[in-house]
Parts: structure tokens; sequence; C-alpha cells
């Protein structure tokens, strides 16, 4: 039975740890699946990895398990997928994000990566598409993220928490990617609220404190995966230059578009970098 958007989640009282472990016990249920080794959150633009990193034996549409909300965005699938690696590894892919422009609480934004801790994953890979600041990337390159700046003024931790945040977006998997294709290039993101794009301004303001991509994404993500000690590999797909450098108009019909053209490749880069963990 599918669940109504009423979600534990929204209730302060809530452990959002304990309601994780839940989910990730229905995935288990589920899928028979006991444990997953890595957790991916394809973004858009590389859905299509899903169907090249190994066999799909199991799909849940993401509402039916607990904390997960339908996706807002077109090119979210809204489902999970447990996926048989050639490896005998286990992967758990993410086609449900929740962007925190939703309005639904950043608990809910981070539910899938905390799920897929819960659920045993150790590495967390999360993939989006992005507006580029450097002139050099044409819509289609794939970019490693190397660190992020948080401009939602929100955090995933509550209370008293404090975690080191240094190499978030872990070297040693970004090496490991570079040792696949070695011209991959890497910026920092920035991630803000949305849902507008960017003004020209606060592009600029973006590439002035050191950014070099932007979105509306990925960060708290990442926040939280660090929080409940994953590794963390982070990859942009460059969909268009930002405001202010792009000299025509931004539309979501672009970011499709791009995402589409891409896809094939960036996929197949995944898959190739999934192998290799």
């Amino acid at each position: 039975m599918l669940k109504t958007d009423t979600n534990l989640l929204d209730a302060p009282e809530t452990d959002p740890f304990e309601v994780a472990r839940t989910a990730a016990q229905q995935i288990a249920d589920i899928t028979g699946v006991a444990r997953h080794d890595i957790a991916l959150t394809l973004g858009s633009g590389w859905g299509k990895a899903a169907d090249l990193i190994g066999e799909t034996t199991h799909t849940i549409p993401a509402q039916q398990i607990e904390g997960f909300s339908a996706p807002a965005l077109a090119g979210h699938v809204g489902t999970l997928r447990s996926v048989l690696l050639p490896s005998g590894k286990r992967a758990l892919i993410i086609g449900a994000r929740t962007h925190y422009y939703e309005g639904h609480g950043v608990r809910r934004v981070v539910h899938s990566v905390r799920t897929a801790a819960a659920t045993g994953a150790t590495t967390m890979i999360l993939t989006n598409g992005a507006g580029g600041i450097r002139e050099t990337w044409t819509p289609g390159t794939p970019v490693l993220i190397s660190d992020h700046i948080n401009l939602t003024a929100d955090s995933p931790l509550e209370g008293a928490t404090f975690i080191d945040l240094t190499d978030l977006y872990s070297t040693c998997l970004r090496d490991l990617a570079r040792s696949i294709v070695p011209t991959l290039d890497e910026g920092v993101y920035c991630q803000f609220r949305g849902p507008h794009y960017e003004t020209p301004a606060e592009v600029q303001m973006a590439k002035a404190i050191g950014g070099h991509i932007v979105g509306m994404s990925t960060a708290l993500e990442a926040i939280a995966a660090r929080q409940a000690g994953m590794e963390i590999l982070g990859l942009s797909l460059i969909t268009n230059l930002a405001a202010g450098i792009q000299k025509t108009p931004l539309s979501h019909g672009e970011v499709i578009e791009a995402g589409q053209h891409a896809e094939p490749v960036i996929s197949a880069l995944l898959a190739r970098i999934v192998a290799a963990l």
C-alpha cells in the first residue's frame, strides 16, 4: 500500500535514525537482501547507470518505504533498486531524491542517505545535474566534486553534533575515478536553496568564494553521509553554463535535454567506477 505524504520524519520528537533503520529493514524484507555495500543517488542524466552496473533483482516504489516521498522533479524515477554487481556485492540505487526546495525539511532530504547507511552501505555515490561556472566546461561534461559550499543556511545535523568535513569527498575515490578517465576535471560544488536558478550576481559570488559548480542538491546529503561514516564520491553533470556565463535564459528543459544527450557516456563512466570499487 502506498503511503500518504504524512511522514514520521515530520514530527520533531521522532528519531530520524530510527526511521532510517525501519526503512532499511523494510528494504531487506522486500528484497531478501540483508546488506547492501554501495549506494548511488542518481540525479539528472545519470539514471542509465542503474542498468549497466549489474543485475537489478528488485525494484521498489519508494513511497512503500518509511520516510520516502514521491519525487517532485522530472528525471527522477521514484524507485529504489537492489542491484547484484558482478563482484557479488550489492548496490542500492536511489531514484527518489527529495530536494531541499520541496519544503519537506532537511530530515527528508537526507533520509535516503541515512537509509542507505542503515542497509550496510559504506560507500555513497552522489550525482547531480548542475550549472558550470568554468567557461571551458561544455554541457555534457562530467566533473568530480572535490568539496562543497553549503549555501542553504541549513544542516542535517541536529543539536550539538560536530562532524569534521575535511576530505568530505574522498580523495581516494576521486583518484580511482581518474584512474579510469584521467581527463576528469574537478571543482567545488555550491548548493543553493532553489527552486529558482541563481542570478548572475549570485553566480559571481559563488565564483568569488571558490565555487565552480552550482546546483540544488548533494551538499546536505554528503554531510549526512559523513555523519553516518560513509566514504563519498560526488559527480556533477554540467548541463549548462551558469546564469550570466551562459548568455541565454536557463530552463529545466535544457537540463533534461543535456542529460539525455550525455546519459550513455556518463552512465558508462559511472558503471566502470562502480566495477572498480
